[in-house]
């Protein structure tokens, strides 16, 4: 297996489809914060999110994009005026990103605890990649690289019947950046060729601006949590630029 592909996957947009569930959590989470949210989200709410979900790089997030959904913030006016606004929200609140990270968390340990089942439902593998996932297992190395919590990515594995050893998932756990991690990569397998996979452009372009990273080949997932403005942008940067079926395909390397 020298010879073979090292594959450093992103989790949610790439091989999870967790849109709704982090919805649905952010705005639990939010409820918490904010009493006179009502306490069951809208589906229409829902549905905003997904459009809007591109924004986010880590869980906690989607509590103050719900909450910005909930003050009827347009999804043009949370895609231009996000990250200022978070601060906002955040001192409004007097929380931390350490306080959401931890009550985002305890939303999603209640969920799982009560309704285990309904929580794995709404955290779907895109179609295929749990096929992918198994045949990569006996001819290749493959990683998770991601930002959640390191327990719910194996919950979620698991419940697909898809083995991945806990020391192959880097998360939210190991404090460690995407570019730490692929630094690390790089250094244990230095005569493999690494290819990263990912669906948020602006974690690629910044992995494109190390150096040492040069050799390491960059994806961009276009079935994940992007729009058409970022696959063009992907195009335009000489990224390559991946569907879902080029991604499912016996040998990805040979597709651009």
């Amino acid at each position: 297996m020298n010879d073979s592909i090292v594959y450093a996957l992103d989790f949610d947009g790439v091989i999870c489809d967790s849109a709704i569930e982090t919805g649905i959590s952010g705005w639990k989470a939010a409820c918490q914060i904010w009493n006179e949210m009502p306490k069951s989200v809208p589906i229409e709410m829902v549905e905003k999110f997904r459009r809007v979900r591109p924004i986010i790089e880590t869980g906690y997030e989607a509590i103050l994009t719900m909450r910005m959904l909930h003050l009827g913030e347009s999804i043009e006016t949370i895609y231009k005026n996000h990250t200022d606004q978070f601060q906002i929200l955040m001192q409004e609140a007097q929380v931390d990103s350490n306080d959401l990270k931890q009550l985002f968390g305890d939303i999603r340990d209640n969920w799982i605890a009560n309704e285990n089942i309904d929580w794995i439902q709404q955290n779907p593998l895109y179609q295929g990649v749990a096929k992918k996932l198994i045949s990569l297992s006996e001819n290749n190395i493959w990683y998770v690289v991601t930002t959640k919590q390191e327990r719910f990515v194996k919950m979620i594995l698991d419940a697909n019947h898809i083995e991945l050893p806990d020391q192959r998932i880097y998360g939210l756990d190991r404090n460690l950046s995407k570019i730490q991690v692929l630094t690390k990569l790089q250094n244990e397998h230095p005569k493999q060729p690494i290819q990263f996979v990912e669906d948020r452009l602006p974690t690629l372009l910044k992995v494109r601006q190390v150096p040492e990273l040069a050799n390491i080949q960059l994806y961009f997932a276009t079935w994940g949590y992007n729009s058409p403005e970022d696959e063009n942008q992907a195009l335009s940067e000489g990224l390559n630029v991946q569907q879902l079926d080029q991604f499912l395909c016996k040998d990805p390397a040979t597709v651009n």
